[in-house]
């Protein structure tokens, strides 16, 4: 593709994740595109200001929706490669984009909505496994459609778990720790995943591939998370432990969709389902394939944190 200039087009774009992905896309060069649900009156003005940035950078902006076909394809025949960032709720979605982009004929690389754990390589309990069963579905229907994609397993999005997990904007005294603490997780900000993802999206090595971000200063323990923030801020914080046996009650008591964050904690952090598997000498790991992209580290976040805690608003982190 030659890397450099493919015209990108975000799904969900002015969600959580998309929004990182339209700037990265935008601030390295490549002409960019964001498919967003019709702005209605009274809509939301933070959603409006956005969209305002977004055009003050230079991104096209089409308002439809994911069932209009003939839209679809009239987008999708205007650009090179299509990234999607729908929210867990609309995984199945993708599947009007992926018959879009089979007539359309054009698409160089298709990256689905995904960013957690790789999906073919890990299970979990009900609740998670149901949206990881989702996700390859998308990843079957493309690969049937015969589109060119790239998969990006991202593992855990830094931010919204250093919010989730520290609180740093309230400066709280107790912290809760799912499990025992000590399983390994892997910690990636959302800025880097963004670059990475274009990276990747527009990397002739990573066609018809798995990307996996596992960074080696981004693996930590929820422990060891802790235990840094104790020593940046020179207090210490009460742990409070949720045994397995509780989460895993959680999951099969609470109604959908409440009981799938009690899932996705359990697999990550109890688990430690994103370590649980040996990368092999064919797999392509983001920062050994970009080397000279300085991610941000865990700790780097933390001091960034000191500062600026974030204010994450994601809905279900899958």
């Amino acid at each position: 593709m030659g890397g450099e200039r493919s015209k990108i087009l975000v799904f969900g774009a002015s969600g959580y994740l998309g929004t990182y992905m339209v700037k990265a896309s935008a601030s390295m060069g490549h002409p960019t595109y964001a498919y967003v649900r019709p702005v209605k009156p009274g809509s939301d003005n933070s959603k409006l200001a956005l969209l305002k940035e977004f055009e003050s950078m230079g991104v096209t902006i089409f308002q439809g929706e994911l069932d209009d076909h003939e839209m679809l394809v009239s987008v999708l025949k205007q650009v090179d490669v299509v990234i999607s960032t729908l929210a867990v709720p609309q995984y199945l979605e993708q599947l009007h984009i992926i018959s879009a982009m089979k007539e359309a004929g054009n698409i160089k690389r298709f990256v689905p909505s995904e960013f957690g754990n790789e999906v073919d390589r890990v299970r979990g309990l009900p609740p998670f496994q149901a949206l990881l069963d989702r996700k390859k579905k998308v990843r079957r229907e493309t690969e049937a459609a015969g589109i060119p994609f790239t998969y990006v397993s991202a593992n855990s999005l830094a931010a919204y778990f250093v919010d989730f997990l520290l609180h740093p904007h309230d400066k709280v005294d107790e912290v809760t720790l799912y499990g025992s603490g000590e399983a390994k997780a892997v910690l990636n900000y959302e800025k880097d995943v963004a670059v990475y993802t274009v990276k990747a999206a527009t990397d002739a090595r990573v066609a018809n591939r798995v990307i996996i971000y596992r960074p080696q200063k981004n693996i930590v323990t929820q422990l060891e998370l802790v235990s840094s923030w104790e020593k940046k801020t020179g207090r210490t914080l009460k742990r409070t432990h949720i045994p397995e046996e509780e989460i895993i009650k959680l999951t099969e008591t609470l109604p959908f969709p409440d009981n799938v964050p009690a899932a996705i904690l359990h697999n990550i952090f109890i688990e430690g389902c994103q370590l649980s598997f040996d990368l092999r000498e064919d797999d392509l790991e983001a920062s050994n394939l970009y080397p000279d992209y300085k991610y941000t580290s865990v700790d780097d976040l933390l001091n960034i944190c000191l500062v600026n805690p974030p204010k994450t608003k994601l809905s279900t982190f899958g």
